[in-house]
């Protein structure tokens, strides 16, 4: 549960000179974790603290930023309840062995890598100017079926994160009921909200004995987060498996790759997360443009389709998307997210909603029934 040896060298480091003494016994476990008692010996006399740890599995502690978040809301609010117990830190052990504090942050930053390249949003709004698909849209369509194909390759027995990936899609504050939360009033009564919250929990008893579907995901694919390059060179590979092959761009030289941003909420869940992510696009621009879903957009959102259940096999994703349909369903026809939706558009996107949430599977064919 803790590193005894790693706390007592951290206790010796913040002490020094000053500490003689130091013993740590476990004082009980309850539902969510256990407490040590750190007993000291020092020059100015004995002190002791109390040291907490999670247990990692269940009650949306899994990954170490849960339980970062648990302790860190602790050390901010004890001390604002009279009588409450007072925080003295937070500390995070790190893959050496150290311990160190990051306890006292008003606020956490992120530092990450420059991405290069032009996200797929672009292809989405030329695709209105074209027929067709081109030889391009088309290799760039199967290097993203053929990574998701990859990375959803890679398995994990858990019964419970695949839970909290469906209990999440629809009550997490960055999900479906919240995403609802941020609406303006009026855009949709909170009688139909509810409605439509409703039969996403219906959906989760459903899907609940699939578990064995949880796969490595990114968990926010959406246009804006995939960034197209070229290069001439190869792929690095994923999963621990060998690379990728590059994919020729149609002819006219080079290859085409991309770089993917912002990973979000846990490395594992259903792979209809990401399908759903990338695929409600397709639809939504073709609402946009025409007020249905049809040319170059029901394309490529068929070729999506067919070109990664060719990869997977995984027909009975089908099955699984219509609560992941409805949550990225609810991001598109968001009016702070997206202002310039028709109210007309709009309507259709949350009967798109309705509409495969009371389909026994999702359907390809059907998808202009479900818009109106």
């Amino acid at each position: 549960m803790i590193n005894k040896k790693n706390i007592e060298r951290y206790i010796k480091g913040l002490l020094g000179s000053d500490l003689i003494g130091i013993k740590i016994k476990k004082l009980g476990e309850g539902v969510q974790g256990a407490g040590f008692l750190i007993d000291m010996k020092t020059k100015q006399g004995p002190k002791s603290y109390v040291i907490k740890g999670l247990f990692p599995e269940g009650l949306e502690h899994d990954y170490p930023s849960d339980r970062a978040g648990v302790f860190l809301l602790d050390f901010d609010e004890f001390k604002n309840l009279p009588k409450h117990v007072k925080a003295v830190d937070v500390l995070a052990e790190m893959e050496n062995g150290s311990i160190k504090s990051i306890g006292g942050g008003k606020e956490y930053y992120l530092l990450m890598e420059r991405a290069e390249g032009r996200h797929y949003f672009n292809d989405l709004t030329a695709f209105s100017e074209k027929e067709r698909l081109d030889d391009t849209d088309i290799t760039k369509i199967k290097t993203m079926t053929s990574y998701l194909a990859e990375i959803h390759s890679l398995k994990k027995a858990s019964k419970q994160l695949y839970w909290r990936k469906v209990r999440d899609t629809i009550g997490h504050g960055e999900c479906l009921m919240g995403v609802f939360d941020t609406y303006p009033d009026g855009t949709i009564s909170y009688e139909e909200i509810a409605d439509i919250e409703k039969k996403c929990v219906d959906w989760r008893a459903k899907l609940k004995p699939g578990f064995k579907r949880l796969c490595q995901i990114h968990g926010d694919f959406h246009p804006g987060n995939i960034w197209f390059k070229e290069n001439s060179g190869q792929r690095s590979a994923v999963c621990g498996n060998p690379p990728i092959p590059p994919l020729d761009k149609g002819g006219q030289g080079g290859v085409i790759d991309f770089i993917l941003l912002d990973r979000s909420r846990g490395p594992w869940g259903d792979a209809a997360d990401d399908i759903t992510a990338l695929t409600i696009n397709y639809i939504f621009f073709s609402i946009n443009n025409y007020g249905n879903v049809q040319g170059i957009y029901l394309e490529a959102l068929k070729l999506f389709h067919d070109d990664y259940f060719k990869k997977t096999g995984d027909q009975e994703l089908l099955e699984v998307v219509a609560p992941f349909y409805a949550f990225r369903g609810a991001v598109v026809a968001n009016p702070v997210f997206y202002p310039d939706v028709s109210p007309e558009n709009r309507r259709k996107i949350f009967n798109f909603i309705h509409g495969v949430l009371d389909d026994e599977f999702f359907k390809i064919e059907r998808i202009n029934e479900y818009i109106e």
